[in-house]
């Protein structure tokens, strides 16, 4: 998967020969307007990268990337529900626009997810976790420390969803939109609090709390 921003100067090539290559193309990183975007759709752009974070947004007069992807049934999106990235307001709007068909929960997380507070690094980015929230020197965000626990019980939360609909979301949307077709013997058990209490690969129960 590449995420590329197709407002920039030739990119729709760039889009096609991926598409060619039988690599999943997102749109991300943008500042597209929305009409930009769905150009892209248009191309065959079909998934954006961390719906609301790093793109346009939903201005009524001149809706961006967020708004395009919202109003396109082609489109599927990754959803960092950790509590910190997106407002819960909007966390229900992509529920109720999108459905759990089209939304992937990913936690953008880093080297420090699961971890301490403390200072770590992106690459050569300096970044310090505190009360589980990633900032660099300037104090934007820059990542996230979450688990995939913590987000699938902030979007159940949030939003109120069932918990088949969180499994689609945490497992098999995502699994579909990159083309993966789980071993049934691949489970994650969860107590009541969606906190996990072990995991199995093939069958075989290979770690439990």
């Amino acid at each position: 998967m590449v995420t590329i921003a197709p407002e920039l100067a030739g990119a729709e090539p760039v889009v096609r020969c991926l598409l060619d290559a039988g690599v999943i193309v997102s749109i991300g990183h943008s500042d597209a307007t929305a009409a930009e975007a769905q150009a892209a759709f248009g191309w065959g752009v079909r998934h954006a990268t961390h719906l609301f974070n790093a793109m346009s947004g939903l201005d009524h007069r001149s809706p961006g990337v967020a708004a395009a992807i919202l109003a396109d049934d082609r489109v599927t999106c990754g959803l960092i529900a950790d509590g910190v990235h997106v407002a819960d307001t909007m966390l229900r709007l992509a529920w109720r626009t999108l459905g759990p068909g089209r939304i992937a929960l990913v936690t953008d997380a880093m080297a420090a997810a699961g971890l301490p507070d403390g200072p770590y690094k992106i690459g050569p980015v300096e970044v310090t976790v505190s009360d589980g929230v990633v900032r660099n020197t300037d104090g934007a965000l820059a990542g996230s420390a979450a688990t995939l626990d913590r987000v699938v019980a902030v979007m159940r939360r949030a939003t109120g969803c069932s918990l088949d609909d969180l499994a689609a979301m945490a497992s098999t949307t995502p699994a579909a939109i990159v083309g993966y077709r789980p071993d049934p013997g691949d489970a994650v058990l969860l107590d009541d609090d969606l906190h996990v209490v072990a995991t199995a690969i093939g069958g075989e129960v290979v770690w439990e709390r």
